[in-house]
């Protein structure tokens, strides 16, 4: 392979320096990879990824302004510019030290005006991939295919109306799954952006679920037939850009794998900003999906309560990476999962620098959060006092309820042994 100009000159690789003062931002002030905390290094704990998208594919343009960042590696042609990006993206995992990205399909390739030419644009692209992979060992954590911008899924993919445009997503899906085999990745996402309703007038409901569902279903039968090793992942979101989005939440999720029988071929994808969109607290959809066993990996972003809508921020609030790190702990990790930073800079963030800067401080902020849920759990107080809440379930007619022997009669017997009389005695 041809030797590639450097993307990010004069920025060394990133080192773990906890002494360092307030003005050194070109640092890891927290997170220390080799550390080894309840018997795991933190990176193992963590298991950082950057997104391809933001990073590397962004432009800063918004709905109301046109793009902000120009990047050097957006020059010449589609397929050329494809393969600069590549080269700088593996420049900056390199230098900051992560082991892991994701991407979208039409984020590595640029998208043909045939499907094989799209297929042909991945292969060349993804060749490229394999070997700065082999060179540098960072692996793919997870991907996922863009079944939302062009505007044939105008409405929707899976729950398109129109069977043709179903049957396109699929050998889309299909393709990014012979891709995610080349490329070793980890995990496979599936995000239904559009995989929804704006009016419900024009909606038949339980069609589209079904027809959702057996999308889901062809995908399970073409991963086992390639011997694809990899977890499937669903990513909820309330709205944005539909009105209503069926993957809604965690439970909206889980409630429909398990209603369609495909809660053992899937785990789910949180992303925060995408938690609160829906009414919830920040760890709320995290801990759901842990609670069933569901939880798989987490878009680690973040989003302005006072905005209200999908900002895709850098997390940098220590109490969220705590509940965050403390729900991944007590579930033994997150592997195959991880914690990808699926969020931006900035428009006004120009600089190359601040790609740096902002994974820095966002990758500094879960290893505190990692460090504080290390702590909480060890010192056991919480755990002491939540057990003692829940006490009156470890013996007695508390212990049959907790193991579902427990009938209505045997309560009704209960409440006179505690308080005997009439109502007005008690």
């Amino acid at each position: 392979m041809a030797a590639q100009a450097e993307f990010f000159a004069g920025i060394p690789k990133i080192s773990y320096l906890p002494n360092a003062g307030a003005r050194d931002v070109m640092c890891f002030k927290h997170y220390n990879a080799e550390e080894v905390l309840m018997g795991r290094r933190m990176e193992d704990w963590l298991r950082f990824s950057v997104c391809y998208w933001h990073s590397f594919c962004g432009t800063g343009a918004d709905p109301f302004g046109f793009p902000t960042l120009h990047r050097p590696w957006n020059e010449g042609t589609p397929m050329e510019s494809a393969k600069k990006r590549l080269h700088a993206a593996f420049e900056f995992f390199t230098k900051l030290g992560v082991k892991y990205y994701t991407f979208h399909d039409r984020d590595m390739a640029p998208e043909g005006s045939t499907l094989e030419e799209s297929n042909r644009n991945l292969d060349e692209i993804t060749d490229v991939a394999l070997q700065l992979q082999s060179q540098t060992g960072i692996k793919v954590l997870w991907v996922t295919c863009n079944l939302f911008a062009h505007q044939r899924y105008m409405n929707g993919a899976a729950t398109n109306p129109d069977c043709h445009v179903l049957a396109f997503a699929g050998a889309q899906v299909k393709k990014g799954l012979e891709i995610a085999k080349k490329l070793g990745a980890e995990n496979f996402v599936f995000w239904g952006g559009r995989e929804g309703f704006l009016s419900i007038h024009n909606t038949d409901v339980a069609a589209e679920l079904k027809h959702m569902a057996n999308f889901f279903k062809m995908a399970v039968k073409y991963k086992e037939k390639i011997g694809l090793k990899c977890q499937f992942l669903i990513e909820p979101k309330p709205k944005e850009p539909c009105r209503h989005q069926y993957d809604y939440d965690a439970m909206s999720v889980i409630g429909f794998l398990k209603h369609y029988g495909l809660e053992s071929h899937f785990k789910l994808n949180i992303e925060p900003n995408h938690t609160t969109l829906a009414g919830h607290s920040y760890e709320h959809d995290i801990v759901m999906a842990s609670t069933f066993g569901m939880l798989g990996s987490v878009d680690s972003n973040t989003g302005s309560s006072d905005l209200g809508w999908d900002t895709d921020q850098f997390p940098m609030d220590i109490r969220d990476t705590t509940l965050v790190m403390k729900t991944v702990i007590e579930q033994g990790g997150l592997q195959p999962g991880g914690l990808n930073f699926d969020a931006k800079v900035r428009r006004e963030s120009t600089d190359l620098e601040d790609l740096f800067i902002a994974h820095i401080g966002a990758m500094d902020t879960f290893a505190r959060g990692l460090r504080n849920a290390v702590r909480i759990i060890e010192d056991g107080l919480i755990t002491g006092m939540v057990k003692e809440r829940y006490s009156s379930f470890s013996h007695g007619i508390g212990q049959k309820v907790e193991d579902g022997s427990a009938t209505l009669e045997e309560m009704e017997v209960d409440n006179f042994k505690i308080c005997p009389g009439t109502t007005d005695e008690k």
